[in-house]
């Protein structure tokens, strides 16, 4: 297969797997990069292959305008993943992540007439879940990065770095607006399972508002809580990465399949 520049600029194959059944596209968390998934690309290897999508103004691309919306995000990924669709997909986000997943796999499903073969919903609350809270994105940096801190999911030496703190936190800051001013629109439901990946102790998402995934998918969805907070996967990566790898082991669908 060959990919434009343009694709090779959003989509990481670190681990081509050319015999695999099944892609499974995977999108980072608000603020995170692509490298973040480089063992979970690593560990599915060569059973799965994983794209990992690398969004606008981060590491590599950090030079590029940051994508400020859902919707923007989403029309990116689905255009550089078009020459990726040979093989059924499935899709796993964490946090904003999961968000982009669900309207991803709605635009699959649209767009393709194939939705994903599943959607895996990791550290967010249901789309029609939403808290009247003060928007991150609007509090100056100290606010941004007092958030970051509470939710343990950067290094503490980045954050007192002041060299690296201008290149992280124009993305975190946009990727901050996507998420919060996100509305799912009603009545649209995925045609594909979703298994939702929750902390018991995460202050941005209560299981009982994970459980609400429920009300977006016309298929089965399976909840699993986990020990830990918003970034409970980084203490339970390897039953995470069985637990996707024992869902996309199954044999397909016959409609992916095909």
């Amino acid at each position: 297969m060959t990919a434009t520049l343009e694709n090779d600029l959003w989509v990481r194959r670190f681990h081509p797997a050319p015999s695999s059944a099944v892609r499974l596209v995977a999108l980072p968390h608000a603020g995170g990069s692509a490298s973040y998934l480089f063992p979970v690309s690593r560990a599915l290897s060569p059973g799965v292959e994983v794209l990992a999508i690398q969004y606008p103004g981060r590491q590599d691309r950090r030079h590029e305008p940051v994508l400020d919306t859902v919707a923007g995000l989403v029309d990116g990924v689905f255009g550089a993943l078009r020459p990726w669709l040979d093989r059924p997909v499935a899709l796993f986000g964490h946090s904003m992540g999961a968000v982009l997943g669900y309207e991803l796999g709605l635009r699959l499903q649209q767009e393709t007439g194939r939705p994903p073969v599943r959607l895996f919903a990791s550290g967010r609350r249901a789309p029609s879940r939403t808290r009247d809270e003060r928007y991150v994105h609007t509090r100056d940096d100290a606010g941004v990065l007092r958030e970051l801190a509470r939710l343990s999911g950067s290094d503490p030496r980045v954050l007192g770095d002041p060299e690296l703190l201008p290149m992280i936190l124009p993305a975190l800051r946009g990727d901050y607006k996507a998420v919060e001013t996100y509305r799912a629109e009603e009545g649209r439901r995925l045609d594909a399972p979703i298994t939702v990946l929750t902390g018991d102790s995460d202050p941005m998402t209560t299981v009982d508002e994970a459980r609400d995934w429920r009300l977006h998918t016309s298929a089965e969805c399976d909840v699993r809580v986990f020990r830990g907070g918003h970034f409970f996967l980084n203490e339970h990566a390897a039953e995470v990465i069985r637990l996707i790898g024992a869902e996309l082991g199954r044999p397909l669908p016959e409609s992916a399949a095909g």
